[in-house]
């Protein structure tokens, strides 16, 4: 329970850092939850984390796609704090202290893991999105 509500609280707070509209907020955090929901939920099941995090980052990008046709606003206005609890920040920081240590291999193989993870988020994200863009654009006729 703890877990969701800071989920919610950060992804909200990353969310007027960046001046979302107020009234946006609350469905905001809880693409925030979604997506800290499904990487849980996965993980528990022992699937990888790339898996886990592609689906979370998929499933998040899928919601606000609809809320930001919904809402009138740009998509980037969900998906960007939407992702915030996917974000490997930890796993970035563990890969820059081992190379500061002088801890190389360690290094390589922490970094290997976070650019998988931001990976994983990047394609959820852009398969999600390629979706929703399946048939816009091929309506259109060339005259030769």
């Amino acid at each position: 329970m703890w877990e969701i509500l800071i989920c919610f609280m950060a992804t909200v707070a990353f969310a007027i850092i960046f001046n979302t509209p107020y009234r946006l907020l609350w469905r905001i955090g809880l693409i925030g939850v979604l997506a800290w929901t499904i990487y849980s939920a996965f993980q528990r099941i022992d699937v990888s984390f790339i898996a886990a995090t592609a689906v979370a980052a998929f499933a998040a990008s899928l919601v606000s796609y609809w809320l930001s046709q919904r809402h009138n606003v740009p998509v980037t206005t969900f998906i960007i704090p939407g992702i915030i609890p996917l974000v490997p920040g930890g796993k970035a920081y563990e890969t820059m202290l081992a190379f500061v240590e002088e801890n190389y291999i360690e290094g390589l193989s922490q970094g290997s893991g976070t650019l998988l993870h931001a990976g994983a988020i990047a394609g959820g994200v852009v398969f999600a999105l390629s979706i929703f863009s399946i048939g816009r654009g091929v309506d259109q006729k060339y005259e030769t």
